[in-house]
Formats: C-alpha cells, sequence, structure tokens
C-alpha cells in the first residue's frame, strides 16, 4: 500500500486476520488432499478481500493459481469473463464429452452453432478445469465477483457447487451490496469485516511512520478497522498530522469518502494521465493492446502513466492493471458522462469490427446519445451472435440497450419484446416483466399485443402462479382473431395445459371453456406433430365432453407416438400431458416408453427444464412397478436440475406418492401442507394428486375412513391425472367402511371407462374393483383375473396390492394355506419395494394365518447418503461413470468418490452386485 502516495516496493504484510487465513488454509490442504472446494470472500470496499486472495497465491505452493478480476464495463459481455478465465485451459477441449465442448466452444465463440444451453456450459466449465486440475491442482482466484457477467457468473458458480474430488479450489471476492451475488450463497461464505482495534493499531505502526497515540485511536475509529482505509488516510497525512503536532481533518476522509479519496487522487494527476486511466477502467484488464490503440487515437502518449504510477494508482511492475480494484471502479464510476463516452468512442473505434463486433457494439452503445439507429443495428446483430452462444441475458442486456437508441416505435417494442423473451430463456421472469412494461406503451400491432400476452403469462407460469394464465391465453387468442391460426393453436395448447394444471383452482374461465376452445379451434394435425396434436384434442375431448369423447382420441394419439410420430421436438409441458394421458387410459406401457424416449430427447436436445419434469413422469411409472430406488434416483436428479437451471421446482413436493407408499408420514404431511398453500397459485391438480397419495397412505395403515374421505374429493373433481387411478382405491375404502352408495358410483364409473381404455392394467382394476364386491366363486375368479392382468405390465406395485387383497379375502374365508400363498408373494414384494405400510398390513394378515413372518428391518441401501444412492442406482442401470457424471452434473472423480464408498458400505466390489443390494434389477438380465 501507499503512504503520501508513493507505491512502497513490496505489500505490507498481512495483519490479523486468522479465521480468515484458517478457512484459507483448509481449502488449500482440501486441495492438496485431492478433493475440492470454494470460498467466498464478502464485504465492503477496502476491507481486505483482494489482500486475501494474494495471500491465498502465496500459500498455495505446489498448486497452479490462476487470477481473475472482473471489471464493471464488461458485465454486459456474456461468457467474457469465462473465456478470459478459460483461455489457458482450451487447448484441452477436445477432451470433453461432446455436448459439453460444443456448448463451450459455442458458448465462448469458437464455433458457430446452436445455441449453448447455461447447464451444459457450466458442466463444461467444471470438466475442463477438473482436468487440468488432474496434472495438477488448480486454485483459480476471482477478485471483484460483483462484476461477473451473469453468464459467466453462472457457469462458475455452477462449477463451484459442484466440487466435490476434483483437486481444484476456488476463492471468489465479492463486494457487498452490488449486483446480483445470490448465486454464490450455496457456498461457503465468509464476511470479511474490519480489524480488530489492537490489529488495526498494528497495521499502522508498519513501516517508518510515527503515529501518536491518540491519533491512532481517532484513525482507527473512523476507518472502522478498513485496512485500506487505514492506509490511505495515512498516506495522505502530514507527518506533523499523524505525530499529533498537526490538527487532524474533520472530519476524516475515510468510510464512505474512501473512494473520495481516490476521485482526488485521480484528479490531482495531470489530464492525459486521467484519460488513460480511463481507458484502462472500461476496458479489461488484459486487453491492453485495444487500450493503446484507443490511446493513441486519442493521442495519448505511453509516458503518461507514470505520473499514476508515482501516486500509487497503478501497479509498478504491471502499468496497465490498477493496484486495488477499487480504484478501478472509481476512476470510472468519477469520470463525467461526456469523459466517458469520449473513452468509449475511442475504444470502438480500435476495436476490430469482425474479429471483436460485440465489444465494438457495446463500446458504440455507451459513446452514443439519443435516437442512434446505427448502433442499436449493432446492437442487435450482437444480440444474435449473443443468442447463438446461450447467452440469454447478455442477449436481452444488448436488445434493451438497443431499443434505447430506437426511433421507430414499432421496431422499439419488438425490440423490447425480443429482450424480454431473452430474459425469460434466462431464468430471470423479474427482467422480463420489466421488458414488457417498456414495452407495452409502444405496441399496437394485434400480433405483437398476443405475442406480449403470451410472455406474460409464462412469466406467470415460470413463477409457479397458474390460476390466471388460462384466462389470459384465452384473450390473447380473442385479441388474434383469424391472423395467424398457427399461434392460434399453440395459445390455445398453452391455455390448455394451465388449465389442467389450476383445474378447479383457474381464474377467469374453466378446464372445460378452454378444452371446448381447443376442440373448435381444431386445424389438421401437423404430420411431424400428429401424436402431439391429438393428444392434447384428446385431453381438450376429455374435460370438454367427457370420458367417452376423449379416450379414443387419446388412444390414437398414442398409438401415434408410439409409432414414432411426434415425439420429437416435444418439450415441456408435453410430459405433463403425456402422463396425464397414460394415466387416464391406464397405460403403463405406453407411458414408460414414451416417457423414456422423451427423456433422451430432452437430454440430445439439453432441455433441462423439460428434462426435470419428464423425470418426474418417469419416476412415476417406476413406482408404480416397485422400483423405489430408481425412482428416488430420478427425483433427485430432477431437483438437481432445478437447483443448477434456477427454475422453481423440486424438493418433496414431487415426491409425493413415494412418500406414501414408504410410510414417511412427517415427510408427507409437510409436503401436502405445502401443496395446499400453492393451491392460491392455480396448482390444484396438485393438491388432488397430494389427496390421492394420503389415500394410498392411508390404505397401507388399515385407515380406511380417512382414505375414503382423501379418494371422494380426488372422485368428486375427476381430473385426468387421478381421476381414474383413485376408482380402485375408493371401492376398496367403501367395501371396508360400508359405503354402499360410493362404491356403487365408484363402480359405475370403472366399469365404464375401464373397457374404454382396454389396456391390462385397466381391465385388472376393473377385476379387482369388482372383486372387492363379488363374493363367492365370482370374487375368487375376479382376483385371480386382477393378479394375472395386473402381471402383464410393469405394475409389480399394483399386482402386489391385489396379491393383497386377494389374501386377505382368502384368509377371511378361512382358507388359510391359499392366503398364505397370496400375502406370502405381497409381503416379499412390498418388503423388497420399500412400501414400509403396506408390508406391515401383509406381515399382520400373515401372522393372523398362522404363518411367522418377521417385521422387515432397514436394509443396507438405507444406510447411504441420498448422493450415493442416487449414484448407486444409475450404476445399477448400467451408465458409466462419465454418464452419470453428466447427469448428476459433477465430475468422473467424483462419481468414483462416491461408488467407493458404496461399494464400501455395501460390502460389494463389483458393479454387477449393485442392482441385487439396493432391489434392482440387473439391466444386464442378471438377477
Amino acid at each position: 500500500m501507499g503512504w503520501n502516495g508513493v507505491q512502497p516496493a513490496s505489500e505490507p504484510p498481512l495483519v490479523g486476520r486468522h479465521p480468515e487465513r484458517e478457512a484459507i488454509g483448509r481449502l488449500l490442504d482440501t486441495v492438496r488432499d485431492g478433493l475440492g472446494g470454494a470460498l467466498v470472500l464478502t464485504g465492503e470496499p477496502g476491507i481486505g478481500k483482494t489482500r486475501l486472495l494474494g495471500y491465498a497465491a502465496a500459500r498455495a505452493a505446489e498448486l497452479r493459481v490462476v487470477r481473475l478480476t472482473a471489471v464493471e464495463p464488461e458485465t454486459g459481455l456474456g461468457f467474457g469473463a469465462l473465456y478470459r478465465l478459460l483461455r489457458p485451459f482450451l487447448n484441452r477441449t477436445g477432451r470433453l464429452p461432446g455436448p459439453q465442448r460444443a456448448a463451450l466452444e459455442a458458448a465462448l465463440g469458437l464455433v458457430s452453432g446452436p445455441s449453448a444451453d447455461r447447464c451444459l456450459v457450466g458442466q463444461a466449465t467444471l470438466s475442463l478445469l477438473s482436468e487440468a486440475a488432474a496434472e495438477q491442482p488448480l486454485l483459480i482466484l476471482l477478485d471483484d465477483a460483483q462484476w461477473l457477467d451473469r453468464e459467466s457468473a453462472d457457469a462458475l458458480a455452477f462449477t463451484a457447487r459442484r466440487l466435490h474430488a476434483d483437486s481444484l479450489g476456488l476463492i471468489i471476492a465479492v463486494r457487498d451490496g452490488l449486483g446480483d451475488n445470490a448465486l454464490f450463497d450455496a457456498l461457503s461464505v465468509h464476511t470479511v469485516t474490519g480489524l480488530p482495534e489492537p490489529e488495526a493499531k498494528a497495521l499502522l505502526a508498519i513501516g517508518d511512520r510515527r503515529v501518536d497515540p491518540a491519533v491512532a485511536d481517532r484513525i482507527v475509529a473512523g476507518a472502522g478497522g478498513n485496512p485500506l482505509a487505514l492506509l490511505e488516510l495515512a498516506g495522505t497525512l502530514a507527518a506533523e498530522q499523524l505525530s499529533g503536532v498537526a490538527p487532524l481533518p474533520d472530519p476524516l476522509p475515510v468510510g464512505r469518502l474512501l473512494e473520495g479519496h481516490f476521485r482526488r487522487l485521480v484528479r490531482a494527476l495531470p489530464p492525459a494521465t486521467g484519460d488513460l486511466l480511463l481507458l484502462l477502467a472500461a476496458a479489461p484488464p488484459d486487453d491492453t493492446e485495444t487500450v493503446w490503440r484507443a490511446a493513441g487515437r486519442l493521442g495519448l502518449a505511453a509516458r503518461a502513466v507514470e505520473p499514476a504510477v508515482a501516486a500509487g494508482i497503478l501497479a509498478p511492475d504491471t502499468p496497465s492493471d490498477f493496484r486495488h480494484p477499487l480504484i478501478r471502479s472509481t476512476v470510472y464510476a468519477a469520470a463525467e458522462p461526456g469523459e466517458r463516452r469520449r473513452a468509449h468512442a475511442a475504444l470502438a473505434a480500435a476495436c476490430d469490427p469482425v474479429t471483436d463486433a460485440d465489444r465494438r457494439a457495446w463500446h458504440r452503445a455507451e459513446a452514443a446519445e439519443g435516437v442512434a439507429d446505427g448502433v442499436a443495428d449493432d446492437l442487435e446483430a450482437a444480440s444474435e451472435r449473443a443468442r447463438a452462444r446461450g447467452g440469454y441475458s447478455q442477449q436481452a442486456l444488448f436488445l434493451s440497450r438497443a431499443a434505447d437508441f430506437t426511433g421507430d416505435p414499432d421496431r422499439r417494442a419488438e425490440r423490447l419484446l425480443d429482450a424480454a423473451q431473452a430474459h425469460l430463456m434466462s431464468g430471470d421472469a423479474p427482467a422480463a416483466g420489466a421488458a414488457l412494461e417498456r414495452a407495452g406503451a409502444d405496441i399496437r400491432d394485434p400480433v405483437m399485443r398476443t405475442r406480449e400476452l403470451r410472455m406474460r403469462a409464462t412469466t406467470q407460469m415460470f413463477g409457479l402462479a397458474v390460476a390466471d394464465v388460462p384466462a389470459m391465453l384465452m384473450d390473447a387468442v380473442t385479441r388474434l382473431g383469424a391472423q395467424d391460426p398457427r399461434l392460434t393453436s399453440e395459445l390455445l395448447r398453452e391455455a390448455l395445459h394451465a388449465a389442467l394444471v389450476a383445474h378447479d383452482a383457474v381464474r377467469g374461465t374453466t378446464p372445460a371453456e378452454v378444452g371446448a376452445a381447443v376442440v373448435a379451434a381444431r386445424r389438421e394435425p401437423d404430420s411431424a406433430a400428429g401424436g402431439r396434436d391429438l393428444l392434447m384434442e384428446g385431453l381438450a375431448r376429455r374435460v370438454a365432453e367427457g370420458y367417452e369423447h376423449g379416450a379414443p382420441v387419446l388412444r390414437a394419439a398414442l398409438d401415434g407416438l408410439l409409432g414414432g410420430r411426434g415425439i420429437e421436438g416435444a418439450h415441456s409441458p408435453f410430459a405433463v400431458m403425456l402422463s396425464m394421458a397414460c394415466d387416464d387410459l391406464w397405460d403403463v406401457r405406453a407411458g414408460r416408453e414414451l416417457a423414456g424416449r422423451l427423456a433422451a430427447a430432452d437430454r440430445d436436445a439439453g432441455a433441462l427444464y423439460a428434462l426435470s419434469i419428464t423425470l418426474l413422469v418417469e419416476a412415476r411409472y417406476d413406482l408404480l412397478d416397485g422400483r423405489f430406488t430408481a425412482a428416488e434416483a430420478r427425483y433427485a436428479e430432477s431437483d438437481d436440475i432445478a437447483a443448477v437451471t434456477g427454475f422453481p421446482g423440486g424438493g418433496d413436493i414431487n415426491r409425493l406418492h413415494l412418500l406414501a407408499l414408504t410410510g414417511r408420514e412427517a415427510e408427507l404431511r409437510a409436503a401436502v401442507r405445502r401443496t395446499a398453500g400453492m393451491r392460491s397459485t392455480g396448482h390444484g391438480v396438485l393438491q388432488l394428486l397430494a389427496q390421492h397419495a394420503l389415500t394410498l397412505f392411508e390404505l397401507g395403515r388399515g385407515h380406511y375412513r380417512q382414505a375414503l374421505q382423501h379418494a371422494s374429493a380426488v372422485f368428486e373433481q375427476d381430473p385426468p391425472a387421478c381421476g381414474n387411478l383413485v376408482l380402485p382405491l375408493l371401492v376398496e375404502a367403501g367395501v371396508r367402511t360400508g359405503d354402499r352408495d360410493g362404491v356403487a358410483r365408484a363402480l359405475r364409473r370403472l366399469e365404464d371407462r375401464a373397457p374404454l381404455a382396454g389396456t391390462p392394467w385397466a381391465l385388472g382394476t376393473l377385476a379387482l374393483g369388482r372383486a372387492l364386491v363379488a363374493q363367492g366363486d365370482d370374487a375368487e375368479k375376479l382376483y385371480q383375473e386382477a393378479v394375472e392382468l395386473l402381471g402383464q405390465g410393469p405394475l409389480a406395485l399394483e399386482r402386489a396390492r391385489a396379491r393383497l387383497l386377494f389374501g386377505e379375502w382368502l384368509r377371511r374365508r378361512k382358507r388359510r394355506f391359499d392366503a398364505r400363498r397370496q400375502l406370502r408373494a405381497a409381503y416379499e414384494g412390498f418388503g423388497a419395494f420399500g412400501a414400509a405400510p403396506y408390508a406391515e398390513r401383509a406381515r399382520t394378515e400373515l401372522l393372523a394365518t398362522g404363518e411367522t413372518a418377521r417385521r422387515r428391518t432397514e436394509e443396507t441401501r438405507f444406510d447411504l447418503t441420498p448422493r450415493e444412492r442416487q449414484v448407486a442406482a444409475m450404476a445399477a442401470a448400467g451408465l458409466t461413470n462419465g454418464e452419470i457424471a453428466t447427469r448428476l452434473f459433477v465430475t468422473p472423480s467424483t462419481v468414483e468418490f462416491h461408488l467407493n464408498k458404496v461399494f464400501r458400505k455395501l460390502g460389494i466390489t463389483s458393479r454387477r452386485q449393485i442392482p441385487r443390494r439396493i432391489g434392482e434389477p440387473d439391466p444386464a438380465g442378471g438377477s
């Protein structure tokens, strides 16, 4: 640090900071031990974050250290900081998995290609740095992270959150109160505060200064322990003032006046030096060639840096670097608007219009005033390049700036709508709403107004507020009229999806009205999307005209999709609609196959939000087949995607049926309460799914009256999502409680619908419902029919339930031997699945037949942590370490780390042994 405006030969020793040093030391030891981790240092300007980064670099023996300082003027240039960080490692991109390499190279502008998914860019960043760290442990030091562009911040936060067994450490310094620092909240955050009084005085005493104790007290109190403020203040005071002979200025130029102190230092420099400093502040630290070309255009000589070095503004060893990041930001912020425009104009002129077109466009924008259509056109062109790289927040920023310079109202509105769409793609719904508000006053065209309404509805859906969306989209359809039939069809499909999700909580319309509108607007299905179009029509007819009208169309839709027509390009919300259709037709085979194909398509396209929904659908079919461990792995993967993409969702509300079937009552009831809280935002069908889950839970415990209450609520609403699936549960609960009227109504609906569906699941469910009310030989034949039909599909859970009910019926008729056979099969099945309430119910029935049955205990697989269970389930499914790493957004070394722990805990030595130990089938066909 400097005294009297002069830069010393070296920095003073680090005083105090023992907790911070210990945290840094632990992280460095972790990296040396082959693991990884991240540490965030946050605090006010000048508090010592940069100095601590220097301390970390000095202590990082045997580690490769890479430093990066983000700069304010570059905040709008997407992936700019990431490119500067990764530049030393880009020769390794050929070692990345194909999708990751393509995404990263597209994001950094190294190749042209489709838009880069930001999560794939994050995973590529993690993989690239981890691969480099495998050769030599790596420490990355990131300063002034509040100035990172959004895309770079996303990628680095993603990397920091996923570090585990990677020999890679990341220390991030970020200033309080600036930028969106929430991305780093999930990391280990250490708030750097002012030095305690003894340490602050020790810092003042370093060097040849003689400081009077009373003066030291005043300086320390005024600086609040801020090290930079202490040293800068001591450097500005005369020796007489420090010794107490001359009075101190009042107030002291510290605390909030620290930046003012730097402003005064800069303004005291020659004008040419000030101009050069502004150029340096407006460009990244490693872009000195552009800075010197711009300096030449302004007639600035190289010797203009000398006064800044002498004053301690620039570092003596690297005179293009500011001594402290705060000085850079102060120089830029303190400049007059005209001075900044002049500097940016020079930098724009110095940028290559081909190889550096985006930075040139940005500098031109910063240099312009008023309407400037040429600048706006350049910014729009830059936004297209940003979109192609997957830099959606950068695209939005370029478009918003382009709108600032656009004179034509229609063109301005169009650019703002495009900006809103880009904000939605980046996951920033509030920013999208702000862009829509700006666009609203300029919109006159009906198609453009329709587009605005559609995006407003999308922002509502993004925030999980569904209740008003169908009415908003129906309004958009009305405004559009007959101008664009294809757009009308798309709007109605989106309205139907929202209406089915909202169900009875929808406001301003009803699902039946939306369904009728979809049917009325029916067009000949597009050959490429025929199955999807038919499926939407079938659901529309189901809610508008009744099951008998919807089921045949849904059957044709599923047959078409199974035949290969329409699954390609079908992303969210199609998985939700697919699940509803398959459940409504009791078609588990179509559901499993189509959900699997859709998940593969989502993965190939990098459509992670869509994939997170599809995984929930796949988990549903895993539960039906008794594969609870596989279901939990899919739920966890969906949660991972929600976490890394920033999209809302995830958590226990997605696990309602798993919690019910495994008997985790406290978690189940907490999740049900959360679904009730979401009803006000329009998630009516979620609450009905919760009632269905509670029905399963109470039946497992033999609490039939409670089960009847929950099942009746679903029966009355009759949603496609679970309206049919609840029918056999309602019959069972009604028979056990003597509710003859309820049993008759449920069975009548089951008899009407199951033959229309015609699947083994539907007909087996019908046989089971009839068996529950039949007598004598008829009942036995129906139970046998149900067990046989339900055995024809991947429905191990449903078959076990049928056997339980059959065994209970046999036991009540004193046929103990026959009852034991069915009850034993049910008990073993439920126990293997992990369906604890049903296993206990089957065990109790077995005891009543006179057979001994031990209460099942928790198996070894449940000693695994959630992440270990997830890795084990994926390994059991036959995935390689690389494939598991891609799905979990980690590195193969981290997967290997978890697998080693799985092997130790399960007492196995081979991946082939995992399926049996965790209750999953061997993918190779073994037992």
